[in-house]
C-alpha cells in the first residue's frame, strides 16, 4: 500500500509504502501522482519511507517502477528511500545510475535529515 504523506507540496512528493507494493499501487497512485508533480514543475523530488511492515514489490509494480522511471529518468532531480531493509539501500545505488538525479539512502533514524535534504 502506498499513502501520500503531508510533507507532499510544490514538486515533492513523499509517500509511506508498507505491506508488498503492487502495479495497481503504481498504476492508481504513485504514478499519477509523480506526473502531476512533474508537469507542474519540470522536475520531482520524491521522499520514500518504508514502513516497518514493508515487504517490497510484486513483479507488476517493479515492472512499473522501472518502465516509468527511464522513461522519467532526466525529470527526477532527488530521490530519497528513508528505512526499510538493507537490499532496498543497495538496489537503490544501483538506481542512482538510472536517473540523472541525485539518489541518497538514510536509515530510519536519519528521518529529518532525509526531510531537509529533498526540501533544499
Amino acid at each position: 500500500m502506498i499513502e501520500i504523506l503531508p510533507e507532499s507540496a510544490d514538486n515533492v512528493l513523499a509517500v509511506k509504502g508498507s505491506g508488498k507494493l503492487t502495479g495497481r499501487d503504481y498504476d492508481e497512485l504513485l504514478i499519477p501522482s509523480l506526473e502531476s508533480v512533474m508537469k507542474e514543475h519540470g522536475r520531482a523530488r520524491f521522499l520514500f519511507y518504508m514502513a516497518p511492515d514493508f515487504k517490497g514489490w510484486d513483479l507488476n509494480a517493479t515492472r512499473e517502477y522501472a518502465s516509468f522511471g527511464l522513461r522519467h529518468r532526466d525529470r527526477f532531480e532527488k530521490v530519497a528511500a528513508v528505512c526499510g531493509p538493507k537490499w532496498v539501500h543497495w538496489g537503490m545505488k544501483l538506481t542512482s545510475y538510472l536517473t540523472d538525479g541525485e539518489v541518497k539512502t538514510f536509515s530510519c533514524d536519519r528521518a529529518a535529515e532525509a526531510r531537509e535534504w529533498i526540501a533544499s
